[in-house]
C-alpha cells in the first residue's frame, strides 16, 4: 500500500515545492504573475485605477496552464482562503441587475455574511433582512447611496457606508460598480443606538499600532454602539506582523493590493490581490507582506461585545 502510494506523494511533494518557489522567487516571475511579472512596478501599478487586481485579478498563473482543476481556495474548520478562480457569482437576492459572490456565510462557522454585489447598468440594491446591520465598501465604478430622508451620497472606489439595521436605503448604479459587503445580525445594548456613516479610507487618521509596523485605520468609531469595525492595514513590501494572534474575535478579509503570506494554524498560503480570508475565533494567524509594492487589505472584526 505504501509503495503504491510513493510515486503520487512523490508528485505532490515536487507540486508542493514548485508552488512555493514560485510564490517566493526573487525574480518576479512566480505565483502571482500573469506574463511577465508579478512585482508590478510602480509606474505600471500608478496607471491602473486602486484596487484594480480586485477585479482583474490573476486566475491563470504560466506554471499552473496544465492543472486545469487547480484552485488556491481551502476550506478548513477554521479558517478558509477563498480566491478569484473559485467565485460563483449568481443573481444577488433582493437586489435587481447585480450578480453576487458569497464569500464568507454562517455555514463555514461565522455570525456574519461577507459577498462581492457587482452591480450592472441601471441596477439596485435590496435591504438586509430585519435586524441585520450592513456595511458596504467600493472597490470598482461608482453608485449613489439615498437613505430614507431623501440624502444623496455618491460613493466612489475606496468610499464606504455602514447602514444601521431597518434603516431604509437604497443603492443605485447607472453604469457598473463592484462592492464588498458585510452584513451580521445587530448585537444591540440598551441605550446605545448606531447610525449611518458614510466616508473614505483616506478621511481617517493613521492609529497608533504599538509594537508593531504596519498602518492601520478604523472605518468605523470605536464606541460601544458598534459591534464590529473594519479596519484598512497597510504593509511596505517586507513587513509582517510582530504578534502571532490568537484570539476570541472573527474575521473577514478582503485582500486589495498586494501579496505576501499569510499563516493560518498550521498552514501557510500565498495570497494576493482579490484573495478573501475567513478566521474563525482562535485560529492562529500571522501575515507578512511580498512583492515590491504596499500591501493592503479590509478587516472585518467584531467588537465591543461580550463573548459571552
Amino acid at each position: 500500500m505504501l509503495t503504491s502510494s510513493l510515486p503520487s506523494l512523490l508528485l505532490l511533494l515536487s507540486l508542493s515545492s514548485n508552488f512555493l518557489n514560485a510564490a517566493l522567487s526573487d525574480d518576479g516571475g512566480g505565483l502571482f504573475c500573469s506574463a511577465p511579472s508579478v512585482f508590478e512596478t510602480e509606474t505600471a501599478s500608478s496607471s491602473k485605477p486602486l484596487y484594480w487586481k480586485v477585479t482583474n485579478p490573476t486566475l491563470s498563473p504560466s506554471h499552473l496552464q496544465d492543472l486545469p482543476g487547480f484552485t488556491r481556495s481551502v476550506y478548513k474548520g477554521d479558517h478558509a482562503l477563498i480566491t478569484p478562480e473559485s467565485h460563483v457569482f449568481s443573481p444577488l437576492p433582493g437586489w435587481t441587475n447585480t450578480l453576487g459572490a458569497y464569500l464568507i456565510t454562517p455555514a463555514m462557522g461565522s455570525h456574519f455574511v461577507m459577498y462581492l454585489a457587482k452591480m450592472q447598468e441601471n441596477s439596485k440594491s435590496g435591504l438586509p433582512p430585519n435586524d441585520v446591520e450592513r456595511f458596504l465598501f467600493v472597490v470598482q465604478g461608482s453608485a449613489t447611496l439615498t437613505n430614507a430622508s431623501g440624502a444623496h451620497h455618491q460613493l466612489m472606489v475606496d468610499s464606504y457606508a455602514y447602514l444601521a439595521p431597518n434603516s431604509k436605503h437604497s443603492l443605485e448604479c447607472d453604469a457598473s460598480a463592484t462592492l464588498v459587503v458585510f452584513e451580521r445580525r445587530y448585537s444591540p445594548l440598551e441605550n446605545h443606538f448606531t447610525k449611518q456613516i458614510v466616508g473614505s479610507t483616506d478621511q481617517q487618521p493613521l492609529l497608533e499600532t504599538p509594537g508593531e509596523v504596519f498602518e492601520l485605520r478604523k472605518l468605523l468609531p470605536p464606541s460601544l454602539p458598534y459591534d464590529f469595525n473594519i479596519h484598512i492595514m497597510d504593509f511596505q513590501p517586507g513587513e509582517f506582523l510582530n504578534v502571532k494572534e490568537v484570539h476570541y474575535n472573527q474575521h473577514g478579509l478582503l485582500l486589495l493590493e498586494g501579496q505576501g503570506i499569510y499563516r493560518l494554524a498550521d498552514s501557510w498560503y500565498p495570497v494576493q490581490s482579490g484573495d478573501a480570508i475567513w478566521m474563525a475565533p482562535f485560529v492562529p494567524q500571522w501575515y507578512a507582506a511580498l512583492g515590491k509594492t504596499r500591501t493592503r487589505y479590509l478587516l472585518y472584526k467584531d467588537v465591543n461585545r461580550n463573548p459571552l
